[in-house]
C-alpha cells in the first residue's frame, strides 16, 4: 500500500476567498473617502483659480488696462510688452471655458459694466474692450467631479452654490464664502 503525501505549500481556495473578501471590505470603506478628498481638492483648486483671476485683474487694471478690466481670459493671459514673458494669469487659463481640476472657468463683464478702453489700446494689445467691472465663475465640468460652483466679481468676494449649477452675474442665490 502506497502512502499519500500531502503537499503543504500554497494556499487553499477558502484562504484566498477570505483575503479577497477582506480587500473588498477595505476598498468599500476607503473609496468614498478618497472620492470626497478628490472633490475637496478640486474645490480648493477652483477657489484658488478665482483668487488668481482677482489678483490678475487688479494688476491688469492698474498697470495695463487703463483703469478697466479684461473681459475674457484670452486678454488676461496676454503678456504686456517690455521683456516680460508672463501674462497676468497662468497660461493654463488661456481661454474662456477651459477646464482646470474638474471645473470649467469663465470670465465676462459683470452686470452693468461699461466700456473703458477700446480693443487694442491696453498695453497687452487686448482683443476686447476693457470694462468697468468683471465677473468670473467656475462650475463643475462633469457631474460627480465636484459638488459646488464658485464665482467672484470686481469686489473680490467669493460666492458659492451647493447645487453645482453655474452662478450667473449678479450672484443671485449664491452665498458668500467665509
Amino acid at each position: 500500500m502506497q502512502k499519500r503525501i500531502r503537499r503543504t505549500d500554497g494556499f487553499t481556495l477558502i484562504e484566498l476567498l477570505i483575503v479577497v473578501s477582506i480587500i473588498g471590505i477595505l476598498a468599500a470603506i476607503a473609496v468614498p473617502d478618497l472620492l470626497r478628498a478628490r472633490m475637496s481638492a478640486n474645490e480648493a483648486s477652483a477657489i484658488g483659480t478665482l483668487r488668481a483671476i482677482n489678483s490678475g485683474e487688479a494688476t491688469y487694471s492698474s498697470s495695463c488696462g487703463r483703469g478697466g478690466y479684461a473681459q475674457t481670459l484670452d486678454d488676461l493671459v496676454l503678456a504686456p510688452p517690455g521683456g516680460t514673458v508672463a501674462g497676468f494669469i497662468s497660461p493654463d487659463l488661456s481661454t474662456n471655458g477651459v477646464t482646470k481640476s474638474g471645473y470649467a472657468v469663465n470670465l465676462a463683464p459683470d452686470v452693468g459694466a461699461t466700456d473703458i478702453a477700446a480693443a487694442g489700446t491696453a498695453c497687452s494689445n487686448n482683443t476686447s474692450t476693457t470694462v468697468s467691472s468683471y465677473f468670473a465663475e467656475d462650475h463643475p465640468a462633469a457631474a460627480g467631479s465636484a459638488q459646488r460652483s464658485f464665482a467672484t466679481d470686481t469686489r473680490g468676494t467669493l460666492y458659492y452654490l451647493d447645487t453645482g449649477v453655474a452662478i450667473a452675474p449678479g450672484m443671485a442665490g449664491a452665498t458668500a464664502l467665509q
